[in-house]
Formats: C-alpha cells, structure tokens, sequence
C-alpha cells in the first residue's frame, strides 16, 4: 500500500457510553474526554492513525439511538452519516446490551453502507455470562462482527486491518432489511419506486429504499429536503394516513415495533443467556443502586460525596500550593538578582513572575478536583446523581438531562454550555444553556481558595464547599425565574440510562486529570500572562505623578536619624503611602476610581474594582489582578511573602464573602459568552446572559452586605 493512497474517513457510530471515545483513544493514543454516562461526546472528534502504510481518519461521532434525531448533536451525527459518506462505518456496540444497541444497527444496515460491527466491553458481557455467535451475527448483520475490549486494547490491531480489508474490497455489501408488516413494506416499496424515478442514477436501491423509510417515519429533515418534489410529498402524507388509520399508530411506532422485533430476534437467535439469575455484578449493581439512588439517604450521600471532594480539593492541596510558591519565590528571586533595576525588572518581577506565579499556585487545586470528577463519571455515578436529582429539578423547571451540564460547569463552564445539546427540548436547552455559567467553574476556584484561606483560615475547606452550594441554589433559583419569563409547554418526560458501574481505569482518570491540567495551564501561559503584562504596565504609569508630599526626602530624612525600631516603622508606613498613591494616580487607579462609585454600596475598594474589571476576560485573572495590585507596599518578611497574607488585613470577613458572592455570579468569562452565543443562535441572548447574570450578582451582594451588616 503506498503511503500516499488517499485517507480512509471512518465514521465511529453508536448509542450513548457505549465506548466509541474510548476506542478513539486506544487506537490513536489521543486524550478525547471519556465518562461512564451518556452523551460525553457533544460534537465530531477527528483523529488519525496508519496501518500498514495506509492513513485512516477516525471520525468519533455524538452517541445516538436512532437516526431520526431531535437534539442538535444527534443531528450532527446523522448528518455525517447522510452527507459526508464516510468510506467505512464502524457499529460500535455495547456487547452487555446487544438488544438496545442493535435498534440503531437495523437503521444503519437499511443504507446499504459498508458498515464493520464492533461489540465493545466484551470483558463485562463475558463477567455476565453471554456467550455471543459472532459468526452467526455476521452473516445475519451482512458485514464482519468484531470483539473488543476498548480499555485494554484488545480487538483493536485486527479493527485497522479490517478497515483496511473492507475499504479495499470491491464486493458489494449485502444490506438486510427487517421484516415490516405487509401493509407498511407495501407502502414502503410504493415510495421507494417513486423516489427511484425522482432521483434516477442519483440513489441506489438501498438508498431510495432508506430514504423511502425516513419520509414515512416522518423525518423533518428528510421531508423538507425533498421538499421540491410535491407528487412525493402527497404520496407519503397518504400513505402514512392510510397506515395510522388501519393500524391505530403511527407510522414512526410501526417501524420501531419492527426494529425492536428485529433486534429481539437476533438476540434470540445468537446471544445465549446464563442459566440462573444474573451474576455478582448485577447483584453488586442492584445494591448499590438500593443505597445511592434511595428516596431519603440518596441526596443527603449525593451532597456528602461534594463536601468530600471540596474539602479535600483544599486540605490535600495545601502542601503542594506551598511548594509550588516557593518555587514561585525561588524564581522571582533569582530573576531580581539577576536583571538589574529599572523599566525591565520591574516588568518581570512585579507583572509576569506576580501575576502569573500568583495563579499557578493553584494548579494542585485543580487537578485534585477533577480527580474526583473523574471518579464520579467513570464509576457511573454521576449518571445516577442526575437520574436521583431529576424529581428535584423538575421543581425548579429544569429537565433532568440538565444536571450533566450543570455538573460538568463544576469543571468549564464552556463544555458545560455546549453539553446542554443533549437536551431535546429547545426550551429547557435555553434555560439550560443560561444558568450553566452561575455553577463554579474551576476558573473561580482559586478566587475562592484565596479568599477563604485568607478570611476563613479555620473553615478554608467549609467556605469553598458553601460557594459551591449557593452557585447550584442561585442556578436553581435563576431557572424558577426564567421559567416564569418563558413560554411554558409540556413538560418533557426524563429518560437516562443508568450504565453499570465500573471500576475506573487509570488511564481514562489520568485523560480527566491532565487535559483539564493542561487547559489551565495554556490559560495561564496566554491571557493571564498578557493580563498580567496590562495590569502591571495600567498600574505604573504615567510614572511622573504629582505627590501629595515629598516622600523620598523624608524617608532619607528618617534614614539619617539613629537606628530604631520605631524609626523603621515610620520609614515602612511611608513606602506603603507611597506606593499607595502612586497606584490611586496610575491609569489602572484612575479607571478603577472612576467605576468604584458603582460598587461602594458593596463595600468594594478602587483595587477590589480593578480586579472585577479584570476579571471579564477570565476570572483566572482576578488572582493575577491581586498579586500584581499587592506585590508592592508590604513588609519584606517571611510571613508577609504570600498574597493570601497580604490580602487578609483589607478588608472585614463580611465584605470578603460579599466579593465571593459577586465574583460566583457575575458576568460570563469571554470564552463562555461566545460559546453561549454559537449555541444559543446570536449575540441577543450573549448579552442577555451578561446583563442578567451581572444584576443577579450586584442584588444578591447588596442583600448580603446590608443583612450582613444588620446581623452584625
């Protein structure tokens, strides 16, 4: 095979957490997200691998279980399927539920497609004691049946060479139909004949047969592009009168009753079941399920498993946040050192080693959280804390499907807004899509670990784990409200599947860990560090400044006098009213100052102010803001060194919280409004998000100061 042979484009289809990513990153070691729940795949994931001189581009597509779709990421996927022709499709399915799988399988054997069927998670379905007739499902699926176990590897080498073989291979593919009624396959070929004298030499005859289908199960997108043809249009508008009348049900149900039938056959037929009652596993399941997804003990576990996971985000955190700054230290005091003073040194040490140093510390911090994070989706829990919590949201006018995405805000709120796909309904899409930016996205949590280790020393942990309830409580209370500004219509009914439990493997924990790891760290790498720069450069000029007073003579002054203790502390208060000023007269100051009036009611300073401003383009960047605005005008002790030492003296614990309270809720980062705007369809509802998120968090901090104050 030559090296230069054209690349074969596979498409990777299937239901929901039945493996495809997983796959996808075995075979082309990639880091694609993985979770055992569905929908963790929202969009196209594209990868390449080689086999045996020939290129294959891999093609992950968004999970679905047929190929009538509602949701906008099935949507995508069966517009791959339809319109891109990809060479190959591969039929990833889950072995341990063949009968489930195989409904989306006698779809895509109906187009006539080269299609290669994996059954994926062999290792569980052999733990449950199936036995499955792969050579009696290829000859009944008309296309090779292949085994694998996606986590180890194993099945995969002999996939690529299957690829390989059936995209070489000339033969045509044998397509098998299900067996539909009489009625309904008479209808069908009825259609197929006028679609092949509509479209003639642009179909073959499974494809006029498949699209036949579709336009009888009433597929929207098939109709409308069909739409010029209006004799085929009123044929199947009759037909499918004609077969709900005599039927008593549509046309859609008339076709899945014969899938269902199709798939329960081949299970019959070549799956062999054990003989007694399900295994360990199952029972381990069933327990398991008894106690998390419990009418009383569910939620309350629900809420201590996420006090667990802050805590210990904060507590395990703390020694490798200390070695990191001092690393921090090490280096800025190196590079003081070394670069002599002046415009230069001043850029360095104080702007980019403060700023970004001052976010960086957090790094543990975030990777500890999405450890947990981790755990939860690969064990399937997470899938159970939203089937547990879908009562309670309907509450508050949220689907159930909501919860994922909401969770997921935990991590970013930008995949968290683009998850909000798989919700079918397009009025909880939006509210979905709208109150995703409230939940405490890992951005805001050093903000908070700032803040709380700075105010709340005693309770650091605690503190956190309150800012991530009243980020779900503000949420909740934004949906109740925005229900009441929409359009109300039928509640849709909730259905998830709730996958099994599984032990998580170190790999798919160490994909969570390092991709979020690195997502901060390339944040930090661009827009911190050019906040950074902007902050410092805001904060030192214009350097000729007009002082209140001639504060270099009389430091000098003081200088000259016999050494003393006091003497050093009038020389110290001096810098600091110094360097206090010349902050007051800078750019930044003056920006600040002239916004600050807006925030007085808050109890917020000019420099709580610049770090509100700065922190529109990324919250990350708030810390950034306070290392810079801090850096200067201290003591040169040890214990002064750190900023949460610095910052503890500027404020009352109770205007600390109300800052937490508006830096949790106030306006999306830049990256969350264009993604609101990419799915929500326009910049209106980008701004909207602003405006509304940006009241919600000016009200609420009002209320906490000034009740605060009351109680005080």
């Amino acid at each position: 095979m030559s090296a230069t042979s054209p690349a074969i484009t596979v498409g990777l289809v299937g239901n929901p957490n039945c493996g495809k990513t997983t796959l996808l990153n075995t075979l082309t070691r990639s880091k694609e997200s993985v979770g055992n729940y569905p929908r963790v795949t929202v969009k196209a994931a594209y990868r390449q691998v080689t086999h045996g001189g020939q290129t294959i581009t891999l093609v992950d597509l968004p999970g679905l279980y047929a190929l009538t779709s509602q949701s906008p990421e099935e949507r995508e996927a069966r517009d791959f399927i339809h319109d891109h022709r990809a060479d190959v499709l591969i039929n990833v399915l889950d072995a341990g539920n063949l009968e489930r799988s195989l409904f989306l399988t006698s779809q895509l054997i109906e187009m006539g497609r080269p299609v290669i069927f994996v059954f994926n998670m062999m290792d569980e379905a052999r733990r449950k004691g199936l036995v499955i007739d792969t050579r009696a499902l290829a000859d009944m699926l008309g296309g090779p049946v292949l085994e694998s176990v996606g986590t180890t590897g194993a099945g995969l080498e002999s996939l690529l060479a299957t690829i390989v073989t059936v995209f070489q291979s000339q033969a045509a593919h044998r397509p098998i139909f299900p067996t539909y009624d009489s009625h309904l396959e008479a209808a069908v070929q009825r259609v197929t004949g006028l679609v092949k004298e509509l479209h003639p030499g642009q179909l073959d005859d499974a494809q006029c047969h498949w699209l036949a289908i579709k336009l009888l199960e009433g597929d929207d997108l098939m109709l409308s592009r069909e739409g010029d043809h209006a004799h085929l249009q009123e044929m199947v508008r009759r037909e499918r009168y004609d077969l709900s009348r005599d039927h008593g049900q549509g046309c859609d149900l008339l076709f899945a009753d014969a899938r269902f039938g199709f798939a329960h056959g081949m299970v019959c037929e070549a799956v062999r079941m054990p003989a007694g009652p399900a295994g360990g596993r199952y029972d381990l399941t069933r327990r398991l399920d008894a106690l998390f997804l419990h009418r009383f003990l569910g939620i309350p576990l629900f809420l201590g498993l996420l006090w667990v996971m802050f805590q210990a985000t904060f507590t395990l955190g703390e020694h490798p946040m200390n070695w990191i700054d001092a690393g921090v230290g090490v280096v800025s005091a190196y590079f003081d050192g070394l670069i002599p003073p002046g415009m230069t040194h001043d850029l360095v040490v104080d702007g980019i080693i403060a700023g970004v140093g001052g976010t960086v510390v957090f790094l543990p911090n975030i990777v500890i959280l999405f450890f947990f994070m981790a755990l939860f989706s690969e064990t399937g829990y997470l899938a159970r804390a939203a089937f547990l919590m879908d009562r309670a949201m309907h509450a508050f006018g949220l689907h159930g499907k909501a919860l994922i995405p909401l969770v997921m805000g935990f991590g970013c709120n930008v995949p968290a807004v683009m998850a909000a796909r798989t919700i079918e309904d397009q009025r909880s899409r939006m509210i979905t899509i709208l109150i995703s930016p409230f939940m405490l996205c890992a951005a805001r949590l050093p903000v908070f670990i700032l803040f709380s280790g700075a105010f709340f020393s005693q309770m650091a942990g605690t503190m956190v784990f309150v800012m991530y309830l009243l980020s779900i409580a503000v949420a909740m209370g934004a949906s109740v409200l925005l229900n009441r500004l929409f359009a109300r219509h039928g509640t849709e009914a909730f259905v998830m599947e709730l996958p099994p439990y599984r032990l998580p493997t170190a790999r798919a924990v160490m994909i969570h860990m390092w991709d979020k790891a690195m997502n901060f760290l390339q944040k930090v790498a661009g827009v911190i560090l050019v906040g950074s720069i902007v902050i410092w450069f805001l904060q030192e000029f214009p350097q000729q400044v007009s002082w209140s007073q001639d504060y270099d003579a009389r430091i000098a002054e003081l200088q000259r006098q016999p050494s003393a203790r006091s003497i050093g502390h009038a020389i110290g208060a001096l810098q600091r009213l110094k360097a206090q000023e010349s902050l007051e007269n800078s750019y930044l100051g003056q920006i600040a100052r002239s916004v600050a009036p807006v925030f007085e009611p808050l109890q917020f300073t000019w420099k709580d102010t610049v770090a509100i401003l700065t922190g529109l383009v990324a919250k990350e960047v708030v810390v950034a803001s306070y290392a810079v605005l801090y850096s200067q005008g201290e003591e040169a002790t040890a214990e002064d060194a750190s900023l949460r030492a610095a910052l503890s003296g500027t404020m009352p614990p109770l205007t600390a919280f109300t800052f937490m309270v508006f830096a949790l809720l106030y306006a999306p980062c830049l990256a969350t409004i264009a993604t609101i705007r990419q799915e929500a369809g326009g910049w209106k509802w980008a701004a909207y998000s602003f405006v509304f998120s940006l009241a919600l968090a000016y009200g609420l901090s009002l209320a906490v100061v000034t009740v605060g104050g009351l109680l005080a």
